[in-house]
């Protein structure tokens, strides 16, 4: 990790080359380095008149040795007597709004998840040192994301000084796209390449799609070399990643893969208890049980579960017993194949994974990739939705019943004989039913 102290030692070497020793042990013997943020790198020296003069000779020279080391421009504030003490630092947590109350201490610890919880909290212990890159795999709503925020948190606490990106698989090939648009590749590269702790949630989404994996496998070799730590989600291991490059695959099971399974009866009334308690809920050992019995999916439909009782209480005042909880989350039982998701959202979540406008999948684009994307549409849309094969036509411009039926049929065929077009109906099915969690 490069910490300020190791930045600002680089940055005075960068300056010997512009001005003599003299001029340098004179004005910043005694300059020290506070942090290093998103785009402003801070120091302090002692005295007001060294402040001064740094401030008004010396700046352009800082900021050209930065931007050396980083090819980045870094406005630079220098911080006198009396000055440190009330310099207010953005704290780092904020990158992750919203994210606070994802710690260690409010992760409940059970047989399904205790491995992952370890390593995890090794990796914050001593990040870099143990286990880089760590990867926690696990199907969805299990915690996976909650040890990538209590990593952040942690080292934060520890190594306020530390750069920590947190990004999401799919917003990773978003903002790539979006910097070859507008010609700004070297802002992008140096965003994720100068992180000190890298943060990746969902990686699985950046599988099959060729300049994402590029990026992604030289920002992975930048960041590793220089000793910085990665971690990774995904709701599959690696070695199962079949459009994954090799390369990647390879790299990703470098250090320690770490899966998460459903929680056990035990966890799950804990985490039921846990989470009850912190709404201000005490429930009746009947209702924890009850809740635990039919609640078994994920945390997050537990979760969704406590705070649906807790709003059914402060709204109806009534008390919570079994009768309460049951009409409470009625809607929370029902098998899912009472889910139909709209073909509008299907066409939308198609659109998005393969990066093509959702009017060009409805209407008579003949390229390759549009085809596809279409009868894949038409596809889910079948096995999602009620709707007949002259109701889909009518989604996709018209198109009469027997092509709705040929194109069902080769995607049919397809995930039976191509491995990846699999996948790839995995991933998009993740997505259509994420947005309903």
């Amino acid at each position: 990790m490069n910490s300020p102290a190791d930045i600002w030692a680089k940055v005075l070497s960068l300056m010997e080359a512009d001005m003599t020793a003299t001029t340098i042990n004179t004005w910043f013997d005694d300059a020290v380095a506070v942090a290093l943020e998103e785009d402003r790198f801070v120091l302090h020296t002692p005295s007001n008149f060294k402040r001064d003069i740094i401030l008004s000779r010396y700046v352009p020279a800082v900021q050209k040795a930065l931007h050396e080391l980083f090819s980045a421009d870094f406005q630079v504030v220098v911080l006198g007597e009396g000055e440190l003490e009330g310099y207010g630092r953005p704290a780092q947590a904020s990158f992750l709004p919203g994210t606070e109350e994802y710690t260690f201490d409010r992760f409940v610890v059970g047989a399904s998840n205790k491995f992952a919880h370890a390593a995890a909290l090794a990796v914050a212990e001593h990040p870099a040192q143990t286990y880089n890159p760590l990867f926690i795999y696990g199907e969805s709503g299990l915690g996976k994301t909650h040890l990538l925020y209590a990593i952040a948190h942690k080292i934060h606490q520890d190594h306020p000084e530390f750069r920590i990106v947190y990004i999401k698989g799919d917003s990773f090939t978003n903002e790539l796209i979006q910097a070859i648009r507008e010609g700004r590749n070297p802002e992008f590269r140096e965003k994720y390449r100068s992180a000190d702790v890298f943060l990746m949630d969902d990686v699985q989404f950046i599988a099959g799609r060729e300049s994402t994996q590029e990026e992604m496998f030289h920002t992975f070799n930048t960041l590793y070399e220089a000793g910085r730590q990665i971690v990774f989600t995904a709701d599959r291991p690696p070695k199962e990643m079949l459009r994954l490059d090799d390369r990647l695959r390879t790299r990703f099971e470098w250090g320690l893969p770490v899966d998460i399974q459903p929680p056990d009866y035990e966890t799950r009334v804990a985490i039921i208890k846990n989470k009850a308690i912190r709404r201000g809920m005490n429930l009746p050992d009947p209702v924890l049980q009850y809740i635990a019995d039919n609640i078994t999916a994920n945390v997050r439909q537990i979760e969704g579960t406590v705070n649906k009782i807790l709003a059914f209480q402060e709204l109806m005042g009534e008390s919570v017993d079994v009768d309460t909880v049951t009409r409470a989350v009625r809607d929370m039982f029902k098998d899912k194949a009472d889910f139909l998701p709209s073909s509008d959202v299907i066409i939308e979540e198609v659109s998005k994974f393969y990066g093509i406008e959702t009017e060009a999948i409805r209407g008579q684009g003949r390229t390759k990739d549009t085809a596809l994307a279409r009868q894949i549409a038409m596809y889910q849309i079948r096995r999602m939705t009620n709707l007949s094969l002259k109701e889909i036509g009518r989604e996709f411009d018209n198109r009469d019943h027997t092509t709705v039926m040929h194109s069902i049929e080769r995607v049919e065929k397809l995930t039976k004989t191509n491995p990846e077009i699999a996948e790839v109906i995995k991933d998009i099915n993740a997505n259509i039913n994420a947005r309903y969690e």
